[in-house]
């Protein structure tokens, strides 16, 4: 077995391998940015190699500079993590040249299976289904547009060395499918260092299902169940699952054997994910192979106990596998939530910054887990796991240079029910400030009906989220809980304020019992009959509910009891009350006298300023290039500028008709969040 292995990453998943070299007792290299000089992988691994400027084409996708730091380290393998040059038959070539170990499979099955096109042209010749599409290079847009009509729109634009989503645009007409060909070029070029574009036809209504294989170098390959990954925002996974709600055994079995079947036909050895599209009826297309570990491995190994690095690193070290298709069992429900430094409130757009907090639920394993994930027997009721995979830390900096992931949220338990709760409850729990985060987002599908059902398909965050995410609206049941558990913290955080000492004289304040809570636009007039241990807030129809918590002012959680169910509460002071977070709604909670009360209602209400003459940049970025020139006349629609920002480029259009008055951005330009780019008459 190998002694020193190079993580040729960074992030989260550079985290993980580490985690599990130092199990296997395998010292680790990191390789760093300028950016990432005080990242977590740094920290954690035993050595660090310094390779150049923050943008990836200047460091980490640069198989010199990796090299260089191969040879300084005296690696003797190197796990690429997914992502940058984990794809790249160059570097896995350069390694060989090297004598060092390709955590990873081989040559030829990276070249064949990592390319798109030439991956469904065996798996054509296999008799795998596919997605009707055009295999070959398209020179330019024109060409684009030709075939996509030939296709039949809607079609899908992808790069062909592309992955997690990007250098990939949906096209329904022929207008997206020019500008898409163009922008899928341009991510593809910056990301992965090859423009080759292709499109398929884009099946509406899918269900995005992929299977797990595990080949080594003795002929030896199993599946290991499949992931339903369907909910996604701009094809980039956003939830996953082990197992599918939607798959039966049967159809599950037909899918991890054709999809061992394909990587044997390329000598596959390593850990891949063969991924399908499944229709309503349960017939499966082939889509891709991704010749690396997959983002959402975790859900396999918590469902399964394998440790899939681990599996890598035995395989890569010329080991057999150990465990047979017999060995393989399904037991329980995983879901993973990833969270993306993204701002669901202004349509998903990136975040950059310094996460001034970070307070991720604890790690955790209630009954006789294994280390190796694998429960001693049948797993006891009520059990529960909770795993996070991060490469971030409180203080540390979120940078525009890339991804924007943070971390991924995995929850285990029994059922897929209890796994939803298990993940309801950690997402409660999971603090994060400084940047904007998708947190609430995820709270909300965690309680979607659709979801919950397991009815869904890649088209759900379209169609339940048409006009983005604006927050949850709490049932009136809920909102009585909060006004409840907040006029009892409230009323804590008065008594405080009358201990202060240095009081004058003769002027004692007395905490009353009569308050009115307002929220969500609703007004509750409470009553407080506070006790040792704890507050009975009665609500002006009778009804009543018994409040207990530890909660003291200037904690930004709160576990509150109410009725004996538990309600957590991220917790914010303003003026009058607190700013209140719960299962995807930010509230703010006024907590006042009546009196109070009563003139507060006779206040003029705050209108925000008029922006509709201005474009504004949502998000932190670089200008690619702008589209339109002052005095030209737009129309509703028409693209204005390309912003790029985390290694994605988002065309900004012109939302009514207008003429342009003013630019005061050009290509080239970095730009902060509100910053007006345009003026229009």
């Amino acid at each position: 077995m190998f002694d020193k292995i190079l993580i040729a990453n960074r992030g989260e998943i550079a985290c993980r391998v580490i985690k599990t070299a130092r199990k296997m007792g395998i010292k680790t290299v990191a390789i760093y940015s300028d950016a990432d000089k005080q990242a977590l992988h740094v920290q954690m691994a035993d050595e660090a190699v310094h390779i150049g400027p923050p943008p990836a084409n200047q460091s980490y996708i640069v198989i010199d500079k990796v090299m260089d730091a191969i040879r300084q380290s005296g690696a003797q393998a190197v796990h690429p993590g997914y992502g940058f040059l984990s794809e790249n038959a160059k570097f896995a070539e350069a390694l060989a040249a090297e004598g060092v170990a390709f955590v990873g499979p081989p040559v030829g099955a990276i070249e064949s299976m990592g390319d798109k096109i030439t991956s469904k042209k065996i798996a054509q010749d296999a008799n795998v289904s596919t997605v009707p599409g055009y295999m070959g290079l398209i020179e330019d847009a024109d060409e684009a547009v030709k075939i996509s009509q030939e296709i039949g729109y809607p079609v899908m634009i992808k790069a062909s060395a592309g992955g997690g989503g990007k250098g990939m645009r949906i096209a329904w007409n022929d207008e997206e499918a020019r500008e898409g060909f163009q922008s899928s070029k341009n991510e593809a070029a910056s990301s992965f260092g090859d423009d080759r574009i292709f499109i398929e036809k884009f099946v509406t209504q899918p269900r995005h299902i992929e299977i797990q294989v595990l080949c080594d170098t003795h002929g030896n390959g199993i599946y290991l169940g499949e992931r339903e990954c369907s909910i996604q925002r701009r094809n980039q996974k956003v939830v996953e699952e082990a197992p599918s709600p939607f798959l039966d055994e049967a159809t599950r079995k037909a899918m991890g054997e054709q999809a061992v079947a394909l990587a044997k036909a390329v000598g596959y050895a390593s850990a891949g994910t063969v991924e399908f599209i499944v229709d309503g009826d349960k017939n499966f297309y082939f889509l891709e192979m991704n010749t690396r570990l997959q983002v959402e491995h975790p859900v396999t190994e918590l469902i399964t106990g394998v440790d899939l690095v681990e599996q890598m690193i035995r395989v890569a070290g010329g080991e057999p596998l150990s465990i047979t298709q017999d060995d393989v069992k399904l037991t329980g429900w995983a879901i993973e939530n990833r969270l993306y430094a993204e701002d669901p409130y202004r349509n998903f757009l990136p975040s950059i910054g310094r996460l001034t907090r970070y307070r991720p639920p604890a790690e955790q394993a209630s009954g006789p887990l294994l280390e190796n994930g694998k429960w001693q027997g049948d797993a006891p009721e009520g059990a529960v796991a909770v795993r996070n995979d991060t490469g971030v830390y409180e203080g540390g900096e979120i940078s525009m240079y890339y991804d924007p992931m943070i971390a991924k949220l995995c929850t285990w338990a029994p059922t897929r029910d209890a796994a939803i709760a298990a993940m309801r409850d950690a997402l409660d729990g999971f603090e994060v400030e400084g940047i904007g985060h998708n947190l609430p987002f995820l709270s909300a599908v965690m309680d979607h009906p659709k979801f919950v059902s397991g009815d869904m398909t890649t088209a759900f965050i379209a169609e339940e989220y048409p006009d983005g995410f604006e927050g949850v609206e709490l049932p009136e049941g809920e909102l009585r809980r909060i006004a409840a558990a907040t006029a009892a913290m409230h009323r804590v955080a008065e008594i405080r304020r009358t201990r202060v000492s240095g009081r004058m004289d003769n002027h004692e304040r007395k905490v009353g019992t009569d308050w009115v809570v307002t929220l969500q636009g609703e007004s509750f007039d409470v009553v407080i009959d506070a006790d040792h241990d704890g507050s009975t807030v009665r609500f002006a129809d009778g009804a009543a509910i018994r409040v207990a918590s530890d909660w003291t002012p200037g904690d930004q959680l709160a576990r509150v009891s109410t009725d004996d169910d538990m309600l957590v509460l991220k917790v914010g002071k303003i003026s009058g009350g607190f700013r209140i977070r719960s299962r995807g709604a930010d509230l703010k909670v006024h907590v006042r006298t009546p009196r109070q009360a009563e003139l507060a209602r006779k206040m003029p209400e705050k209108l925000p300023p008029d922006t509709s003459k201005l474009l504004l940049c949502p998000m932190p970025g670089l200008i690619v290039k702008v589209d339109v020139e002052v005095g030209q006349e737009v129309q509703e629609g028409q693209a204005l500028c390309t912003v790029e920002a985390m290694k994605m480029e988002n065309i900004l259009r012109a939302e009514k008709k207008g003429v342009v008055s003013k630019i005061n951005a050009s290509a080239g330009d970095s730009l902060a969040v509100d910053d007006v780019i345009m003026e229009f008459e």
